[in-house]
């Protein structure tokens, strides 16, 4: 019987030789760019590849990194990560059983994190090293060209911070309304049976699969004019929607809302409805029913859902493009102006160094959140 489920030596090379291909492929454009990002301009743009991963110019520059420089930060970067994904997510929920909701723990314990790998990587391990390096002769000596000049430059100079706030609040309300109306519609959904809500959604999903160019074409001008549509409501005090994050957090919940109730109401489905009925012989009403026992069971699908929610709103371009001014404006239409407009080749890796520094929140998630992520993607993809 294991020998007709067995795959030939022939498909197994072939698949293994696609996804190692694959992997590649997607692989190189990240890696590469953080490579020149580290780099002065002269190796960034250097027409050999070795120039550009070694950095000659740089490290003549006076700028560069020893062997237990890299031995350290790789070994410090491999135990953070592994004692985070290890403890973080039975930290959060402890503190959900005694302190308050599974949420707000996150939020706790993503910023605990993130202020702890900052201290240690940017004030505890390079004075360390620092006062090590003379002392150990050879693995002491700058052996790579290395600079993180150009981070300092878009982050502090440029107050790219700015952009990453603003990001914050953007991606922070979409997720945070998208779960909270998601979860609960999806619930109702999975429940109710209601023909006309399905056929809502669908209507809903059509919409959702138009060109965001179209439905962005249709609020730019009610946002420009605001002011002017609400005077006769709100006086001389009628806000301007143009530019403010908490309008455009409205329209990607608008647009984005349909698929995160799919989703979830997916998850729903594959939760036998007798958990519901016991929680309710057990003398819950159906609020405290799905709080208290099918919540639990649907974490890993929320997380999942909250990552497809946090990527749509994290990446979006058009509409924080269009419906944001320059002090409000996110990270990633930034970023693309900083493209746009710089010329010089230091300008152009200040830029490069800027569009990878807006990918450590993602690697962040997927690290953190990875059981969660595979069992929620297990679950909607199984009925049962």
């Amino acid at each position: 019987m294991q020998a007709v489920h067995r795959q030939p030596l022939s498909l197994k090379l072939l698949s293994s030789g696609f996804l190692f291909f694959w992997c590649i492929v997607a692989a190189f454009p990240i890696v590469w760019i953080t490579v020149m990002s580290f780099k002065s301009p002269v190796d960034a743009f250097d027409a050999s590849a070795l120039n550009v991963i070694f950095g000659p110019q740089t490290l003549a520059d006076g700028k560069g990194i020893s062997l237990l420089d890299i031995l350290a930060y790789l070994g410090v970067a491999i135990w953070m990560g592994r004692s985070i994904k290890r403890t973080l997510p039975g930290m959060v929920m402890t503190f959900a059983d005694k302190s308050g909701p599974v949420w707000l723990g996150w939020i706790i314990g993503a910023s605990i994190t993130g202020l702890v790998v900052l201290v240690v990587f940017f004030a505890l391990l390079p004075t360390v090293l620092g006062f090590l390096n003379p002392l150990v002769g050879p693995l002491g000596r700058d052996i790579w060209g290395f600079t993180t000049e150009h981070y300092t430059t878009v982050w502090i100079d440029r107050a790219f911070y700015r952009n990453f706030q603003n990001s914050m609040i953007v991606t922070a309300g979409v997720v945070t309304v998208s779960l909270t109306v998601g979860t609960l519609a999806g619930y109702g959904l999975a429940r109710s049976g209601s023909v006309l809500a399905f056929g809502i959604l669908i209507i809903a999903l059509v919409f959702r699969a138009l060109p965001p160019s179209v439905l962005v074409a249709g609020y730019l001008p009610v946002f420009i004019n605001s002011a002017e549509l609400l005077r006769p409501f709100l006086g001389d005090a009628a806000p301007t929607l143009y530019g403010k994050p908490y309008a455009v957090i409205a329209v990607l919940v608008a647009m984005n809302q349909p698929f995160t109730i799919w989703m979830l109401r997916s998850f729903f489905q594959n939760i036998p409805a007798e958990l519901d009925e016991a929680a309710r012989v057990d003398g819950c009403n159906h609020f405290q029913a799905f709080r208290r026992v099918i919540m639990p069971v649907m974490w890993p699908g929320v997380i999942t859902t909250g990552l497809f929610s946090f990527l749509l709103a994290y990446n979006d371009f058009l509409v924080t493009s269009l419906l944001l001014d320059a002090q409000n404006q996110t990270m990633v239409p930034a970023i693309a102006g900083m493209f746009n407009r710089e010329t010089t080749t230091t300008d152009q890796v200040v830029a490069v160094a800027a569009a990878v520094s807006i990918t450590a929140p993602l690697i962040i998630l997927v690290m953190v959140f990875q059981r969660q992520i595979v069992s929620g993607l297990t679950a909607g993809a199984v009925k049962g």
